[in-house]
């Protein structure tokens, strides 16, 4: 997640704590808001509201989200493995563990009365509480409240009472409440919708319109999900004949593992879900020996046969908007293969379509025009700056012009590729476009004379000058990317400025030009 900048002038002039409360300036928020000045904007805005409410896009939504979903992960984990395999002995560091999970949790659902929603439909976040409070009612307040339930609070008062309790009659009655008590626990596993929306939640927060970030945020979430299938389906493996009290044909029995480890009792659970779960056995050599564990076979096939769809309809979406620009490519060439079948083109000039086709593209298809056409007019003169000023500013006849005759040029520019071999002008030939080599290298030959040319090199001068014929052939040496700058545009280009055409269109100028072929 990207380091945020701080809230600006409008957090900076209020205390440390409110500031946490209020948007940071992040890739996200700029993307939502469009400005600095914007975000700043709704600083002021949640600071005049006057009440305590969450940005979405504030310091502590962030870290709140990210210790959430830690602690989420971790019941989900914790829990099934305390009923199935701790038998009630889990110790006080896990009961205190959950005792401060439901604290939390309580927190939590109280908190999301306070927290400011991200609006789909909207430019700015919901702020107002009344707002905030019938979203979470009609959404996420009944799952949440459940979820929340403080098992917890029960199952540590229960266990204080059971050890202080001497009477084996009311210890036994204790015993099947403490299990009835941690078998209702598993209304907690109720929190895995709270880990799906923080997953959700963090990917709005966190820069997540960059592909890659969105990416991997899903990638993650998958196979946590995964994980979390695998782990829940080995815990129910011994869940279930721990309920029956170990008949004589359970599983649990055969492998003797009433007094194995922990360790042992879960890798044994995990072993036999994985087992069943992607169908190469029942992790033992013998079929279910019991209707109850013939269903566990089914329920385990089952959600195998759903892990292993989601997994593969994922992955499946996952390649298919991945690098869309090499799949267009991929696709244009197909047609064009097609295309050259069917013309009967030669091999040798299907060749050399397909290398100018890889020259121009690199292997990405994209309409360069489209792109330019689409970022705004300051972008593009940057962008048009830092690929042809240098080539324009090395033509004498711009050398010492003025910078928004250079920008006007700049815009008339097109860009061009060439392969080798390639005869780009002939000589004796009317032309109306002048080169600039941006890489590559080329010849130039005429009846008396022959020289090569390189980056950031020109020729056609006087072409785009006078329209005249060129004075010279020039071949590409090496496969060349050029831009060049016809003579209708570079009239465009002097209709606003009538003192530069003045002078390029005297006799000495253009002498000059033909001087230097």
């Amino acid at each position: 997640m990207e380091k945020p900048r701080g809230p600006g002038a409008a957090g900076r002039s209020t205390c440390g704590w409110r500031a946490l409360l209020l948007p940071q300036l992040n890739r996200q928020s700029l993307y939502v808001y469009g400005s600095e000045m914007a975000v700043e904007q709704e600083c002021r805005r949640q600071l005049q509201s006057g009440v305590f409410v969450i940005h979405p896009f504030s310091l502590m939504r962030s870290y709140y989200i990210m210790c959430m979903m830690a602690i989420t992960f971790l019941n989900l984990i914790g829990i099934p493995m305390e009923i199935a395999f701790l038998d009630g002995h889990s110790g006080l560091a896990w009961e205190g563990f959950n005792v401060f999970s439901d604290t939390l949790f309580l927190i939590d659902v109280a908190l999301n009365f306070r927290m400011g929603i991200i609006a789909e439909d909207s430019e700015e976040a919901i702020l107002d509480i009344k707002r905030i409070r019938v979203s979470y009612l009609r959404t996420w307040f009944i799952p949440d409240v459940i979820a929340a339930f403080p098992i917890g609070y029960i199952l540590l008062f229960a266990d204080l009472h059971y050890n202080n309790d001497n009477n084996p009659s009311k210890t036994n009655k204790m015993m099947r409440i403490l299990m009835f008590v941690r078998i209702l626990s598993l209304i907690r596993l109720a929190r895995v919708s709270r880990l799906v929306r923080f997953f959700n939640e963090v990917e709005k927060v966190s820069n997540a319109h960059l592909e890659v970030v969105r990416l991997f945020f899903r990638v993650l979430s998958l196979f946590m999900m995964i994980f979390l299938l695998c782990h829940w389906n080995g815990c129910i493996q011994y869940f279930v004949p721990m309920l029956e009290e170990f008949p004589t044909d359970c599983w649990v029995r055969k492998e003797n593992l009433m007094n194995a480890t922990v360790s042992v009792k879960y890798s044994w659970g995990v072993f036999r879900a994985l087992s069943q779960m992607i169908a190469l056995s029942y992790g033992s050599m013998d079929a279910p020996t019991n209707y109850v564990e013939m269903w566990i076979v089914m329920v385990s096939m089952v959600s195998g046969c759903l892990m292993y769809t989601v997994l593969v309809a994922n992955a499946t979406t996952m390649i298919a908007n991945t690098d869309p620009a090499a799949k267009e490519y991929k696709s244009k060439m197909s047609r064009l293969e097609h295309y050259m079948g069917f013309m009967k083109l030669p091999p040798e000039l299907q060749l050399r379509i397909s290398s100018y086709y890889q020259a121009r593209y690199g292997g990405k298809w994209f309409q360069e025009k489209d792109v330019m056409d689409t970022v705004s007019s300051a972008l593009k003169e940057q962008i048009l700056m830092v690929m042809c000023s240098r080539l324009l500013r090395k033509v004498p006849m711009f050398q010492t012009r003025d910078e928004n005759f250079i920008n006007a040029v700049l815009f008339k520019l097109e860009y061009e590729v060439f392969l080798e071999g390639d005869a780009i002008v002939r000589q004796n030939v009317p032309g109306d476009r002048m080169f600039f080599i941006d890489h590559g290298q080329v010849v130039m030959e005429a009846e008396s004379y022959e020289r090569e040319l390189c980056d950031g090199d020109f020729f056609g001068e006087t072409c785009v000058l006078t329209k005249s014929k060129h004075l010279a052939t020039v071949k590409a040496l090496t496969d060349c990317q050029c831009f060049s700058l016809s003579w209708g545009d570079f009239q465009e280009a002097l209709d606003g400025f009538p003192d530069v055409r003045k002078e390029l269109e005297t006799p000495e100028r253009l002498h000059a030009a033909g001087e230097r072929l």
